[in-house]
């Protein structure tokens, strides 16, 4: 051990283009799979998708996977709202 050692609170260096493509097709993947066993929120499958969850999590950093995870289920409830929005407009002017 050194006197000059790396602290634990260093941050690694930033991700290249090569990790990065990694890492969005490792979530790509995972979400296909989520998707095929009927799952929206990541972590809730069990070991239904365990080998592309690890594969996901060892590609990208903790902050992205939390990122993706959460932009996932918001841009679900979104689809849901504007089709609901779009449902409510048209019975609107069929009214009309």
């Amino acid at each position: 051990m050194s006197w000059f050692s790396r602290s634990s609170s260093e941050q690694s260096p930033a991700a290249t283009r090569q990790d990065r493509q990694k890492c969005w097709e490792s979530r790509d993947q995972y979400f296909e799979c989520l998707d095929a066993a009927g799952f929206l929120t990541a972590g809730e499958e069990g070991t239904a998708c365990s080998k592309s969850k690890l594969q996901y999590e060892k590609s990208c950093a903790k902050s992205w996977i939390d990122y993706f995870n959460k932009r996932r289920v918001l841009a679900e409830k979104q689809k849901d709202m504007l089709a609901q929005s779009q449902i409510q407009s048209q019975e609107v002017k069929r009214k009309l």
